[in-house]
């Protein structure tokens, strides 16, 4: 007996998570950037046990995928699996006068995102830290001339030093997101390219982010 579903049945069980007004609202939170499930529990106003259920029912489907916080271990953040819902539509979108990429040191993740929005909305961006560093990572440097792109030869700015109160905010690391709290930005929980340093590792940063700025540039409309 074959126990492989169909791509028809797949399609079918995904609806019917969706079918459920929490979950959906879930998808919608998530089509945008990561969560933690104490974030979408407070999001939804639900109990944990009933945020884990709908977790669990939105992750058998291979709706979602968890990964572990690089910043407080004992943290685990949700992610939308974007070909799970291609085509279903999710409703949550918003505007911005200026968008503001936030990481730790402001030398990689912030930087290469701010560069990548300049090429793909007319949204003006920034970028800064929460820990500035002294200098942009080499390695975000090359990883950005080999995709064509030109990082600033600026220093890495404090978040306090170039935040206003109208910026659409978008933590590219979880320590950095974490150290925000409250601060209503949008997650993306984009792994570290210093921890390996390699030009495999930058590269592959470079290409999450173009994928998730991608995403959002299409949604985000001039405020």
């Amino acid at each position: 007996m074959n126990n492989e579903r169909s791509d028809l049945e797949v399609r079918a069980a995904r609806h019917a998570a969706l079918a459920d007004p929490a979950r959906l609202r879930i998808v919608d939170l998530l089509s945008l950037g990561d969560r933690s499930p104490r974030e979408l529990q407070n999001a939804l106003g639900a109990a944990s046990n009933l945020i884990a259920h709908h977790l669990g029912v939105l992750e058998r489907e291979g709706m979602i995928v968890r990964t572990r916080s690089e910043g407080d271990k004992r943290r685990s953040y949700v992610r939308l699996v974007p070909e799970a819902t291609a085509g279903l539509g999710p409703s949550a979108a918003a505007a911005a006068r200026r968008v503001l990429f936030v990481c730790t040191g402001n030398s990689a993740r912030s930087q290469l995102a701010a560069a990548l929005w300049e090429h793909r909305s007319s949204i003006p961006a920034v970028s800064a830290g929460t820990k500035p560093a002294a200098s942009i990572a080499a390695g975000a440097v090359s990883a950005a001339m080999r995709h064509g792109l030109q990082l600033p030869d600026v220093a890495p700015q404090h978040i306090d030093a170039v935040r206003a109160d109208t910026d659409f905010i978008v933590t590219v690391c979880d320590a950095a997101h974490e150290a925000l709290a409250g601060a209503d930005a949008l997650h993306w929980s984009v792994p570290a390219p210093g921890a390996a340093g390699t030009d495999a590792a930058y590269d592959a940063t470079f290409d999450e982010l173009a994928e998730r700025i991608d995403a959002l540039a299409g949604r985000l409309a001039p405020a």
